[in-house]
């Protein structure tokens, strides 16, 4: 049973994330002159059209909210006349619709089948469909991370600080995380194979996928050191995990926030979590097609978390990660620990298509509150600490242990 304290909280997510709410659909109303519901990325239309129809409202959907106006400055016509009348199955739409993104030029706008609508979805509904590990870049390599209680993943004894060099035959040394992640799910009772390296041994694992109850937050407390790691912002249960692991680690001196590996999700969580620690001021600006600009200003929240605190990040993390440290950055909140976070400036809206499919589109990009556009640039750390090779091999967290260390220098200096 929650404790008065913690349903005071829970009340202000609600108010704060309806502000929010409130004040991006205002905005996004005057940027894309339509409706934007903020509980779109839960809804499925289930109209069924022709795959040519499909095709239309993609790309009248595309022409009308893009952020960029002159799309990639191209005759957006022409995508319309040259396949018209062409698109017969739904393969064709999907080869067509994924043809005329590539022209704008974006790597985040992308349409998104009936089964990676549903997988979207699921995600945050904080469920997917995987084999329950959390992996990161490292040095170029994928390493997992942490593996999931009572998952495939933990049945098939796969390990942290294994490496996976091959999913299903396919090599993803240099791959994105997201894209090395999406090979890792699939749909529920399907397998998938990885070859893995651990120390200096490899082997393949055939894994079942099974539904997997997704737990953003994790925490615990070292002394007066409280650690708090968040794996992703786009679960809808994240805001109330993160609010759970605060009331854990209260009685620290010192926070080390860790959003290493996390490549983002939802606005709304990121921010809701900046308003905690800022309490005044702007936490992002949105900046939307034709240049109009909204602020999203910290509430009172009465919450204010006032603590000696370093982020952990690294290239890995991404978009509501970025909103998040670069927030607490030009506050002079939290130093920030690591390497260069990816530079993901840039703001999607999921749009429900018809026949359960989907559409990921860019209608805007955000600006840290000092202003800086950190698009393909990226968040320098305070403190730059690279894993090497040794570190790896003898499991050093040389991250997590120099925060530490900082932490405790800056904590004797109070």
């Amino acid at each position: 049973m929650l404790n008065v304290a913690m349903k005071r909280k829970q009340l202000i997510l609600f108010v704060l994330t309806v502000i929010i709410l409130v004040g991006l659909n205002n905005f996004l109303m005057r940027v894309n002159n339509n409706l934007f519901n903020e509980k779109s990325h839960d809804m499925i239309n289930h109209d069924r059209v022709s795959s040519q129809k499909l095709f239309d409202s993609t790309w009248q959907i595309i022409r009308d909210n893009f952020y960029d106006p002159t799309l990639n400055h191209q005759a957006w016509s022409k995508w319309k006349t040259h396949y018209h009348g062409k698109i017969k199955t739904e393969e064709d739409a999907k080869v067509a619709i994924n043809s005329m993104i590539a022209s704008l030029d974006d790597p985040y706008s992308k349409y998104m089948s009936k089964d990676e609508y549903a997988e979207q979805n699921s995600s945050i509904s904080s469920k997917i469909t995987g084999i329950g590990v959390n992996i990161a870049t490292i040095s170029g390599k994928i390493k997992i991370i942490n593996v999931v209680e009572g998952t495939p993943a933990q049945a098939a004894n796969l390990q942290p600080d294994d490496i996976i060099l091959e999913i299903n035959g396919q090599d993803v040394n240099g791959l994105p995380l997201s894209d090395v992640a999406n090979l890792v799910r699939g749909p529920e009772n399907t397998f998938v194979d990885l070859l893995i390296l651990r120390n200096k041994d490899k082997f393949t694992k055939r894994i079942l996928r099974k539904e997997i109850k997704i737990k953003t937050v994790k925490s615990s407390l070292d002394k007066n050191i409280g650690y708090i790691q968040i794996t992703s912002f786009i679960g809808s249960t994240t805001p109330n995990e993160f609010l759970e692991a605060l009331e854990k680690t209260k009685k620290a001196d010192g926070l080390i926030l860790d959003l290493r590996g996390n490549t983002g999700g939802l606005l709304p969580n990121a921010i809701f979590i900046a308003n905690l620690f800022i309490q005044e001021g702007k936490l992002v600006s949105i900046v939307g097609r034709n240049g109009y600009k909204y602020d999203i200003q910290a509430q009172d929240t009465d919450l204010d978390i006032n603590k000696p605190m370093i982020v952990l990040v690294d290239g890995g993390s991404a978009s509501a990660s970025e909103i998040l440290s670069g927030a607490l950055k030009d506050y002079n909140k939290a130093k920030l620990l690591g390497t260069k976070t990816y530079g993901k400036g840039m703001v999607q809206k999921i749009y429900p298509m018809p026949n359960e499919t989907g559409l990921n589109l860019t209608i805007a990009k955000y600006l840290t509150p000092n202003g800086t556009d950190i698009n393909k640039k990226g968040i320098n750390p305070d403190y730059e600490v690279q894993f090497t090779m040794d570190d790896i091999k003898k499991n050093n967290d040389v991250q997590l242990n120099t925060a530490k260390e900082i932490l405790n220098n800056m904590l004797s200096q109070k």
